[in-house]
């Protein structure tokens, strides 16, 4: 099962990677990093529906009010489960592993 998905920015679109782990997501968003163009923004869990923004946004997260801290929580767990449910519906085989390493030509 593709419990994580790593979200991340692309031509001002969000998209996102599946991965099996925790630790497979952490390294799909480091990878990310070094990608021109993609701007990782963090791991959705989709079993506990908790979201683990990247360590830049993580900052800024901890430093905004707390309600300002709920409205982001909802927006990217609503981006997070849009874009799986997206897949699920259109494409029996989705984003994976296999694809990130696709991104660099």
């Amino acid at each position: 099962m593709n419990r994580f998905s790593v979200i991340y920015l692309l031509r001002k679109q969000y998209h996102h990677i599946y991965s099996a782990t925790h630790a497979e997501a952490e390294s799909v968003l480091q990878h990310l990093l070094t990608q021109k163009g993609h701007t990782p923004i963090g791991i959705y869990d989709a079993k506990t529906e908790l979201f683990y923004w990247e360590p830049n946004r993580q900052n800024k997260y901890d430093q905004s009010l707390i309600e300002e801290q709920g409205k982001l929580g909802d927006q990217i767990t609503s981006i997070a489960q849009t874009l799986r449910h997206q897949d699920e519906a259109w494409q029996p085989q989705a984003n994976s592993i296999a694809q990130l390493l696709s991104l660099n030509p």
